[in-house]
């Protein structure tokens, strides 16, 4: 497998019972993009996610991640996965006994390996970075606005500095001012840390401000894979009826402008 492909899916079929799901799905994510799912109710998006962290077994097909079959019998190879891959849950999933700090501190930890002043100075870098000032530190999560858990879960995600980052809908929930605050921080993280990024997102904003890259899961398969402007003018009916309503119009032109923009402009030099 090349060097710049991180995730390799070939031949992925899950099913359960006479539910086929996914058939023959295929599809390669490189590395250093941001590449993002998108697919209808029902068409396994999270399915496929929760399958590359190997949280689930499909019922054929591999799945390679960093040259590794994620599903072969070797345990190794989810803890080499999980040692090297950070993951965003939709509503944060911090733990609620925990304040923020021994929320960012818990991946840490469990590597047993690092002295506990080094881990807490850890956890305060990746507050930093990820937004959240100290004064926060010590709170509860039930304290916390949506806004502040999404942060915070993010900088747990990237507390063992991951070179891959699974967001499963990183704007679920937040209002149009802190989803646009959040989609420039994960742009930020993923220059900063040279990340490679894996999306499962609905929010047509979201999609087009951050996607390298865009899968479209329809008909139990990976029906098209390319840049987004691309995909969206793919002739199928879930694509055409997805991406070419008012809202998804709209995130095409404001991409298509940005685009078009040179680079200094945009910075407003």
């Amino acid at each position: 497998m090349s060097d710049q492909i991180i995730i390799d899916i070939s031949k992925l079929r899950t099913q359960f019972g006479r539910n086929i799901i996914h058939q023959n799905l295929n599809c390669q994510i490189q590395k250093g993009e941001i590449f993002s799912i998108v697919g209808g109710s029902g068409s396994g998006k999270t399915m496929l996610m929760r399958q590359i962290l190997g949280l689930e077994k499909p019922k054929a097909g591999t799945i390679k991640v960093f040259g590794e079959d994620i599903h072969a019998p070797k345990q190794h190879h989810v803890e080499n996965l999980h040692r090297r891959s950070g993951m965003l849950f939709q509503h944060g999933a911090l733990y609620s006994a925990l304040t923020v700090i021994e929320n960012v501190m818990q991946p840490l930890r469990e590597l047993k390996s690092l002295p506990e002043d080094l881990i807490q100075d850890i956890a305060y870098l990746k507050l930093h970075m990820a937004g959240i000032s100290f004064e926060h530190a010590k709170k509860m999560p039930a304290d916390l606005s949506g806004g502040m858990i999404k942060r915070i879960a993010l900088a747990r995600a990237i507390a063992l500095d991951p070179e891959l980052l699974f967001l499963d809908e990183p704007t679920a929930g937040l209002d149009p001012d802190s989803s646009d605050s959040f989609v420039d921080l994960i742009q930020a993280l993923h220059q900063q840390l040279c990340l490679t990024v894996v999306m499962v997102t609905h929010d047509l904003d979201t999609l087009f401000a951050l996607s390298s890259r865009i899968g479209v899961i329809a008909d139990k398969k990976m029906i098209a894979v390319g840049k987004p402007l691309d995909v969206a003018l793919v002739e199928h009916p879930f694509i055409q009826t997805y991406f070419m309503g008012g809202r998804g119009i709209r995130a095409m032109e404001v991409l298509r402008t940005k685009l078009e923009t040179p680079l200094g402009v945009q910075n407003g030099k």
